[in-house]
């Protein structure tokens, strides 16, 4: 039984330290809506390489927390949810962080394409849920040193 215990305690450091690993290079982001400020800790994904495996894989997402994604050029982007296990609100904004378009509670594990409705520069991914609970509408702006139209 003592194993048992240790086995567990030992799989939820590792966790712990899989998670803090992951978001150790973030930094914050600041969705303004009608609800007031919302500080988002993110990890930016700029290259094709770490785009393409996103959030994949991860068990879960700590609030206030998301993936950015940056894109070379302002372009209608499409996203799905293959081998993505947590639910997934996906804001997508212009060169200046405008939010253009939502798409809200993307389904773990489809091969549905999520389209970005026009072109985006910026694709901000957090828990499901989380644009409904900042209250997130068309024309609210994301800021990040990443967002260069700032």
């Amino acid at each position: 039984m003592r194993r048992l215990i240790l086995g567990a305690a030992a799989i939820l450091v590792a966790g712990v330290i899989g998670y803090a690993a992951a978001f150790a290079g973030a930094s914050t982001a600041v969705l303004t809506t009608k609800s007031g400020e919302h500080r988002i800790s993110v990890e930016v994904v700029d290259t094709p390489q770490s785009r393409e495996v996103g959030l994949m894989n991860r068990e879960s997402l700590p609030a206030d927390s998301g993936m950015l994604f940056v894109f070379q050029e302002n372009r209608p982007v499409t996203f799905w949810m293959k081998n993505t296990l947590i639910p997934l609100d996906m804001l997508f904004m212009d060169p200046t962080g405008k939010v253009t378009h939502i798409a809200t509670n993307a389904q773990p594990l489809s091969l549905d394409l999520v389209p970005s409705g026009g072109p985006a520069t910026y694709v901000l991914e957090i828990n499901g849920g989380a644009a409904a609970r900042y209250g997130v509408a068309v024309g609210d702006r994301l800021t990040h040193p990443a967002i260069k139209g700032d």
